[in-house]
This record gives C-alpha cells, structure tokens and sequence, in this order.
C-alpha cells in the first residue's frame, strides 16, 4: 500500500495550484494529510471542489477557533475503561487497536487520538475476559484493518478465545480507501472463529464507489460476512438529497445495506463541514419519499453519556 502525505505533491497529481491549502505542514499542523494513492487516484484532476479531495485536503478553515467544537467532543475519556478500550454502551464495547488510518479524514472526530502499545491492547483484552456482560467487541480506531495480518489474526484469535463474546462489529474504512488490501486471507481471519462478523464500511459520496471497492466488498460478502456502511453528512459534499440518494443506492447495489448517517461530531477543526440538524432532517425526508425503505439510514448523532446514539426525527 501507498500513501500520499506531501501536498504539494497532491495538489501537482490532480494539477491543482499549490495554494489551494494554506495551512501549515510539519510540526505546527499535528494532523498532517494522509490519502491512499487508490483514493486519490479517484479525484478529479482540475477540480478544486472534488467532494473526495475536500475529504483529505488540510484546509486553513481548520484553525478556527469555533465555539461548541473542542478535542474530545463525545467525552470519551469519561468512558475509558483502559487506553484504548472504551464502555458507552451495554453489552458491548469499544477497542481501538490502532491509532492508524489510511486516510486522515478532516472531519475525523478522533483527529487528536495518539496511538497505543502492545501492553494497553493486553489489558483491553483482559479486561474484556473479565466482564462476561460484555457480548459484543466493536473494532476501531484508527482503523483496525490497518494492523497487519500476523497482528489481526492474533486479535481475533484472542477475541474469540473468549467464551461470552458472540459477536465481532469491524469499524473501517480500508475497504474504501485501499481495497487492493482486501483479500481472501485477510476475510479468512473473520471467517475462520465462532464469533458472528459485521463490517462496517465508511463512505460519504458516490465517487468513492469505483469498481475496486466492488471487488472488496464482493470478497467481505464471498466470507459470509454481512456489510452495514456508515457515512457523515458534509456541508459542501454530500449535503443533498441528489448525492445521498446516489449513494446509498449504489451501495445497496453491492451489497451493503446503508446503516447509520451521522451529523458531524463537534470536533475541533472541523466546524466548516458542520451541517444544521434542521438542513438534514429536510433532506432524510426527501430521501424517505423517494427511496425504497431499506436505503435510508438511520440519521444519528452522539450526546455524550447517552446509553445509544440519538436519532434527529
């Protein structure tokens, strides 16, 4: 796998002026740019209102101070169980095993989370062993995919040596951002344990969708494995009945049945892609008028503390 990480070199890919984003590289921009050659390859050349590039290009709207967005917006330091282990909701769990990502979304509500090591994923999973009302482990990050096999084969090797545990949620964006990696080994490390496997794909506007991450989820389905997607809705790229719409039909197309459409979490540096609850429910109810029910995700947000994410009826 290849990332691209100097935007210079982006913005030259896609001819772009070098301009475009202002905001500083290096030290005194702590969350730099990160985009998978496999998901740049899909932005447009000459368009500096992409709604993929918009996804990943720093921007200098990034340094706004804006009222209500802060670091750790869902407060999910109260909710640490250990480093990176967290317990929101019943019966189930948290566990980012990684802070890595194979892109570094700029409305990414955990832009500020630092990496762990192998002594905080052990206590986890001890922790885990020890609380049987725990049933179900919901891999995060980061993104989970991004371990390697070696190191996600013993994870899930681990998990599943846990008798209470029935189920296994896998939280990634890897099937999106570098589906080349999307193999029959990786999809025989789920398949291959008792626990009952859902991915969870991340995927925010149409484009996205090119005939490789067909083929990834087509390999994630030929395992058994059922697929549920979670987008965001933002302002500028997919804020329109139009591009939701096209979405989530054309996920359902593959086989992924669209889950969960989350309002941006209030996270510091990402208050220019916030859109009202007001737009939004105005374009879910065109959405329910005009798309079979099954395309239709639930519109969400997370209150820190609720024991569930909220729906905005």
């Amino acid at each position: 796998m290849r990332f691209i990480t100097d935007v210079g070199q982006l913005l030259s890919a896609l001819n772009l002026p070098q301009e475009l984003s202002s905001i500083p590289e290096g030290n005194s921009n702590p969350f730099p740019l990160k985009v998978s050659e496999s998901f740049a390859a899909r932005i447009s050349p000459k368009d500096p209102n992409d709604p993929l590039l918009l996804q990943v290009l720093p921007s200098k709207e990034e340094l706004n101070k804006v009222p209500g967005f802060s670091p750790d917006p869902l407060e999910e330091g109260s909710a640490s169980v250990t480093k990176n282990l967290l317990s929101k909701y019943k019966g189930r769990v948290l566990l980012s095993p990684t802070g890595v990502c194979p892109i570094h979304c700029r409305f990414c509500f955990r832009r500020h989370y630092k990496d762990i090591d192998h002594k905080d994923l052990e206590a986890s999973i001890e922790a885990i062993r020890s609380d049987k009302t725990i049933s179900e482990v919901i891999l995060s990050g980061g993104d989970p995919l991004m371990l390697s096999k070696e190191a996600l084969l013993k994870l899930v090797t681990a998990l599943a040596d846990i008798p209470h545990l029935k189920r296994l949620r896998v939280h990634t964006r890897v099937p999106v951002a570098i589906p080349e990696e999307i193999d029959s080994e990786m999809v025989s490390i789920f398949r291959n344990n008792r626990l009952t496997t859902l991915f969870v794909i991340h995927a925010n506007h149409p484009n996205e969708l090119d005939d490789s991450v067909k083929g990834a989820v087509k390999e994630i389905l030929k395992g058994g494995i059922t697929i549920l997607s979670q987008s965001v809705l933002l302002k500028g790229i997919n804020d329109d009945s139009a591009t939701l719409g096209r979405l989530f039909e054309a996920l359902v197309d593959i086989g992924v049945t669209p889950y969960y459409l989350h309002n941006l979490d209030k996270v510091a540096g990402a208050a220019h892609f916030y859109v009202e609850e007001l737009k939004g429910k105005e374009i879910l109810g065109i959405l329910r008028e005009t798309l079979p029910g099954y395309m239709v995700p639930r519109y969400v947000k997370e209150v820190p503390g609720s024991p569930c994410k909220v729906a905005i009826l």
